[in-house]
């Protein structure tokens, strides 16, 4: 239980009877996590006092209790439950993402979302007590509202040549940034090298030749959520083997941060072709950070 919310206790037989009700048992969800969502639904919605008899089971038959047994079954890694999750959310929240920007300038947005929801961290905010399509919807427009809010917290500067513009202040440079930069390139380079060949062409049609995972998937003959599972085990497991990698060549922890605080910074020349083959004539030839490191690009 968090700390600062009032417990609540919830009958071992209620539990059981919203499960059935919630049709669990379809994605195989665990009965304790789906427990522990309700019991964090329930801490929330009586934070600031103790349930009426019968006031907390009314709350809890209230909720949308098969959405909460979909998304705990996300959460703990269902593959089924992930796939319908993708193939029946994605269009709402696309759909909610361009009534905000009709140019489509808000997808990154949703795309982010999903980022977040492979994570599986956004999961825990869900409680049930809307749809999980009205959720998604909530979720992306306050993000629109944040990035607008933050867009206009930014100050146009004078052009650098004017005689308005304003010296910069020296930057920091890292004496061991170069150093720093060129180990991390070679056990990048490594670390996909070491990749199965269809994971490698896999990053090669979403990162370099900027497919969709639809596309990518029709490809490699996946679904699109079995393709946005399989990047991001690859981004995954090169990150881990680079991080190996500097280990093993003498790093410290702090030190191998600041291999990865380098390489966001700033990854030179090193790009998805250096990294994996990848076409250089392909539409995108994104820069190989994106691969470990870019959140926003993640599926």
């Amino acid at each position: 239980m968090t700390i600062g919310r009032r417990p609540v206790a919830i009958d071992s037989r209620l539990v059981d009877r919203l499960y059935r009700r919630a049709h669990g048992e379809r994605w195989r969800t665990p009965i304790d996590r789906f427990a522990q969502a309700l019991q964090t639904s329930g801490e929330r919605a009586f934070a600031d006092r103790a349930p009426e008899p019968g006031e907390l089971e009314r709350y809890l038959t209230a909720l949308h209790l098969e959405d909460l047994a979909l998304a705990c079954a996300c959460a703990a890694g269902d593959e089924q439950a992930w796939e319908h999750f993708v193939a029946v959310q994605r269009p709402f929240l696309y759909r909610a993402a361009d009534a905000l920007d009709r140019g489509g300038g808000a997808r990154d947005l949703a795309d982010a979302i999903y980022a977040d929801l492979y994570a599986r961290s956004l999961f825990r905010y869900f409680h049930g007590r809307s749809s999980l399509a009205t959720w998604l919807r909530s979720i992306v427009a306050q993000r629109h509202v944040d990035r607008l809010r933050a867009g206009k917290r930014s100050v146009s500067l004078p052009d650098e040549d004017s005689s308005a513009a304003l010296s910069a202040p020296p930057a920091h440079v890292d004496p061991d940034r170069s150093r720093f930069l060129a180990l991390t390139r070679t056990a990048m380079k490594r670390a996909a090298a070491d990749l199965p060949a269809r994971d490698r062409l896999r990053l090669a049609c979403y990162y370099a030749q900027e497919l969709t995972l639809a596309e990518t998937g029709r490809v490699l003959g996946e679904h699109e959520a079995t393709v946005s599972r399989a990047l991001a085990r690859s981004r995954e497991s090169i990150r881990q083997a680079v991080e190996r990698d500097l280990g093993k060549a003498g790093l410290a922890d702090d030190e191998i941060g600041r291999c990865f605080a380098s390489l966001i910074e700033d990854a030179g020349p090193l790009s998805v072709h250096d990294l994996i083959g990848a076409d250089p004539a392909g539409a995108g030839a994104r820069n190989a950070r994106e691969i470990v490191l870019s959140k926003r690009k993640a599926p």
